[in-house]
C-alpha cells in the first residue's frame, strides 16, 4: 500500500512542478511582447480597499517606453538601482553593503534591484517572506534571461505602485501633475522616484520636506547618470 501511495505523491509533485515551470516560462515569454494590464498587487490592493470599506481605486494606463519621458527612468535608476544597466538582475555590491550595514542597523535595509521589483510586481505578492524571496529570485533570473533591460524598465514603470490606487507612469503623471508620462520634467520625475520606497505614505504631488530633500539628492545623481537605454543599444536598433 505504501509504494503505490508514494508513487502517487511523487507523480503529483512531478506534475505540479512541470505545470509551474511551463506556465511561468510561457508567462514570462508572453510578457516580453504584450502589455501588463493587471498585476497581483493591483488586485490585492483593491481587495484591501474593499475590506477597509473604501471605494476601490484602480488608475492604470499602459504606455510604451517611447511615450515615457527619459527623465523618469534616469530618476528611478539614480534613486533605486545605480547599476541597473550593467548587473544581471542582482546587485551583489549593494547586497554586500546592505548585509554589512544591517549588522549595526535596527531597521534593516534591502538591496532589491529594479529587475527584482519588476519580478515581484508582475508575478508575485507584496508581503515579504522567504517563499516570496525564493520565487522572486527565480522570476528575476527568467526576466533577465528573456527580456531586454529596456523591456524590464518599461514594465517596471508601467506596473509600479506610485500612490493609493495609482499604478504606472501615465496614471501618476495625470493624477499628480496634470500632464502625461511623456512630458514629465526632471523635477517631477525626481519627486516620483523619491516617493517610491513608500508611495502610500508619501505624495509626490504634495511633497514633505523629507521628500523635497530626497528630490534634490536624486536630481544631483541624475546629472551623473549615463542615458538610458545606453547609446549603443539605440544604434543596434537602428541597424
Amino acid at each position: 500500500m505504501r509504494k503505490p501511495l508514494i508513487k502517487k505523491i511523487l507523480r503529483y509533485i512531478r506534475n505540479l512542478l512541470v505545470f509551474f515551470f511551463v506556465s511561468t516560462i510561457l508567462a514570462v515569454v508572453a510578457y516580453r511582447f504584450i502589455p501588463v494590464y493587471v498585476t497581483p498587487l493591483m488586485v490585492i490592493r483593491s481587495i484591501e480597499q474593499l475590506f477597509a470599506k473604501d471605494k476601490p481605486t484602480w488608475k492604470h494606463t499602459w504606455v510604451s517606453f517611447d511615450k515615457i519621458s527619459p527623465n523618469l527612468p534616469t530618476a528611478v535608476i539614480a534613486s533605486e538601482d545605480n547599476r541597473f544597466a550593467i548587473h544581471n538582475g542582482f546587485d551583489f555590491v549593494e547586497i554586500k553593503k546592505a548585509m554589512k550595514e544591517n549588522e549595526k542597523r535596527k531597521r534593516k535595509r534591502g538591496a532589491s534591484t529594479i529587475s527584482q521589483q519588476t519580478a515581484k510586481n508582475v508575478f508575485l505578492w507584496p508581503k515579504s517572506s522567504w517563499a516570496r524571496k525564493g520565487f522572486e529570485v527565480y522570476f528575476t533570473f527568467m526576466i533577465e534571461l528573456c527580456w531586454s533591460k529596456e523591456r524590464i524598465m518599461e514594465v517596471y514603470l508601467n506596473s509600479i505602485e506610485m500612490g493609493k490606487g495609482i499604478y504606472g507612469a501615465e496614471a501618476t503623471a495625470r493624477q499628480k501633475f496634470g500632464t502625461t508620462a511623456a512630458k514629465l520634467s526632471k523635477a517631477q520625475s525626481a519627486l516620483i522616484a523619491a516617493t517610491l520606497p513608500n508611495p502610500i505614505r508619501f505624495d509626490s504631488a504634495k511633497p514633505s520636506s523629507y521628500i523635497l530633500r530626497r528630490q534634490t539628492q536624486i536630481m544631483r545623481l541624475m546629472n551623473q547618470m549615463p542615458p538610458f537605454p545606453p547609446a549603443e543599444n539605440k544604434k543596434t536598433k537602428k541597424r
